[in-house]
C-alpha cells in the first residue's frame, strides 16, 4: 500500500474549483492494531488545530483497522500536507479527498442499480450482426442472417426477463462439438482445479456435452445459485466502461451466437464457445466471483484513463490469467484460468510451453503492460490465488482517481456512494442487520 505524499494532496485540491463553493475534506488511513495507535493518530489532527466531524473504523485484512475521518471545516492545502506527513509516522494514508458540492456532477455516469444495465447493454461497438471484411463469415449470407436473428434476443432483453432459448442448428452444434472435444482433452492437465470441478457440475446440471450447446438461461440460473452471478445476453462488444460496470453487479454480458463453421478453432471475437467454456465455469467459484466483482466496482465513476487500466488488468486476469496451485506431488504448479486461454486450444497448449514469459501478478504493473489482441500473449501474469488477487485489486482500486468509495448491497443489487461518515455509518448498520437476519435464518435451519 503506497503512502500519500504532498503531491497527492495537491492532486486532491486540483479536482475542485476552490473559489466557487465550500470544500469538504476527508482522509482514509490504515493502522496496525496495537495499544495507543488511535490516540497517536488523533493527536496529529489535534496538534494541527483540526477538529473531526466524525470518525468510522472497520477491521481490515492485515489484522489492523481502516479509518475514514471527515474534517468539520475547510483545511488549507499546506495544513493538509502537514497532517498527511505527520500521520505517515503512524499510519498508511490510502486516500485524501478534497471536494466541493458540485463535484459529483462532473463524474462519469455509472449504473447504481442492476436494472440500469438496460440503459446501455444494446450499445455495442462492433461485431454482433455486422462483421469486418476479414471475418470468416463475412461473405456467408446465411451465416450473417443467422447472427442477426440471434442478436435480436439481446436487443430486446430487459433485466428480470428469462433469456430466450436458441434452437441451434446441426451445423452450429457440430462446430461446438469440435471446439468442445479439443478443449476438454486439455482441461485435466492445463486448467485450474476450480474450472475442472465446476465444469463437471455444468455437465451434470446444465447439459454441457459435445452434442448440446447449453442455454444461457440454464447456466445463469446455476451461477445465481452458486455465487449470485448471472449472464445477460449481449449482441456484440460493449465499451470497456459498460462491460466492466456490469461486473460490479455480478452480471456477465454474454453472446449467444457461435463462430463460423469454416474455422471452428478460431474466432476474432467472443462467441458462445468462449463465454460458456471459458468464462462461465469460474463465475461459480466464490473467490473468483468476488475478484471479478472488485474489478467491476472499481470501474464505477472513474476516469477514462482509469478504465483503461482496469480493462488491462481484466485482460491479464479474467481473460488471460494464470495461477499457482498445489499439484499431485505437493509442488506448486501453474495452471490456466483466463477464458481467452481456456477457450482456445492453441493458446492453451502454448501457455504451458517455455515460450511465454511468466510474471507474478501485480495490478500496478499489469495495468500499464501492452498486449497483442491478434496473437498469443508474449507474457502472462500468475496469481498466487484468487483470494490474493482480489486483495491486490482492492489495494489497486484505492489508487484510482475517484473521490468516494462505494457500497454494494447484494440484497438489493444496488451501489451507494460512501461520500460522508453518516452514509458509512448507515451502511455498517444495514450490513450488521442483514448479517444478523441471515444468521438467525441459518440457525433455524440448523435446528430443524
Amino acid at each position: 500500500m503506497e503512502q500519500l505524499s504532498s503531491s497527492s494532496v495537491q492532486d486532491a485540491y486540483n479536482t475542485i474549483n476552490s473559489a466557487s463553493f465550500s470544500q469538504r475534506t476527508s482522509l482514509s488511513f490504515n493502522v496496525v492494531n496495537r495499544v495507543g495507535v488511535l490516540k497517536e493518530c488523533l493527536e496529529v489532527f489535534s496538534n494541527c488545530g483540526v477538529s473531526l466531524a466524525q470518525i468510522v473504523s472497520k477491521p481490515c485484512i492485515n489484522s489492523g483497522y481502516d479509518f475514514f475521518v471527515e474534517i468539520d471545516s475547510e483545511v488549507p492545502e499546506e495544513k493538509l500536507q502537514n497532517i498527511v506527513h505527520d500521520l505517515e509516522a503512524t499510519a498508511k494514508c490510502t486516500k485524501v479527498t478534497v471536494m466541493g458540492q458540485q463535484d459529483f456532477a462532473k463524474l462519469p455516469w455509472y449504473p447504481q442499480k442492476i436494472s440500469d444495465l438496460d440503459l446501455f447493454s444494446h450499445q455495442t461497438l462492433q461485431y454482433g450482426s455486422e462483421l469486418d471484411a476479414d471475418h470468416p463469415g463475412f461473405t456467408d449470407v446465411e451465416y450473417r442472417k443467422r447472427r442477426l436473428d440471434i442478436t435480436q434476443i439481446a436487443k430486446h432483453y430487459k433485466h428480470g426477463d428469462s433469456i430466450p432459448r436458441v434452437e441451434y442448428t446441426k451445423e452450429e452444434i457440430n462446430t461446438w462439438r469440435i471446439v468442445y472435444n479439443n478443449l476438454t482433452s486439455l482441461y485435466k492437465t492445463h486448467a485450474c482445479t476450480q474450472h475442472q470441478r465446476i465444469f463437471n457440475l455444468l455437465e451434470e446440471k446444465c447439459g454441457f456435452s459435445p452434442d448440446n450447446i447449453p442455454q444461457l438461461e440454464d447456466v445463469s440460473n446455476f451461477l445465481k445459485q452458486c455465487t449470485g452471478w448471472s449472464l445477460r445476453p449481449v449482441s456484440g462488444l460493449l465499451s470497456a466502461r459498460d462491460f466492466l460496470n456490469g461486473l460490479a453487479f455480478r452480471v456477465f454480458h454474454s453472446t449467444q451466437y457461435i463462430r463460423h463453421h469454416s474455422k471452428p478453432l478460431y474466432t476474432p471475437e467472443p462467441d458462445v464457445c468462449h463465454e460458456l467454456l471459458g468464462h462461465a465455469p469460474l463465475f461459480a467459484d466464490p473467490d473468483f466471483a468476488d475478484f471479478s466483482q472488485e474489478i467491476g466496482l472499481a470501474s464505477l465513476g472513474v476516469s477514462d484513463d482509469d478504465i483503461q487500466k482496469l480493462a488491462t488488468c481484466y485482460w491479464f486476469t479474467v481473460e488471460f490469467g494464470m495461477c499457482k496451485q498445489e499439484g499431485e506431488n505437493g509442488k506448486r504448479e501453474i495452471k490456466a484460468y483466463g477464458a481467452g486461454i481456456l477457450s482456445s486450444f492453441g493458446e492453451l497448449e502454448y501457455c504451458m510451453s517455455d515460450v511465454p514469459k511468466l510474471l507474478p501478478f501485480d495490478p500496478f504493473t499489469a495495468s500499464t503492460t501492452p498486449y497483442p489482441v491478434t496473437t498469443y500473449q508474449p507474457c502472462y501474469f500468475v496469481a498466487e490465488s484468487f483470494e490474493s488477487a482480489k486483495l491486490q485489486m482492492i489495494e489497486f482500486s484505492r489508487s484510482l482517481n475517484r473521490p468516494f468509495e462505494l457500497f454494494y448491497n447484494p440484497f438489493t443489487q444496488t451501489v451507494d456512494k460512501l461520500d460522508s461518515v453518516e452514509v458509512i455509518a448507515k451502511k455498517i448498520k444495514l450490513v450488521e442487520h442483514q448479517l444478523s437476519s441471515l444468521s438467525s435464518s441459518l440457525l433455524k435451519l440448523a435446528t430443524k
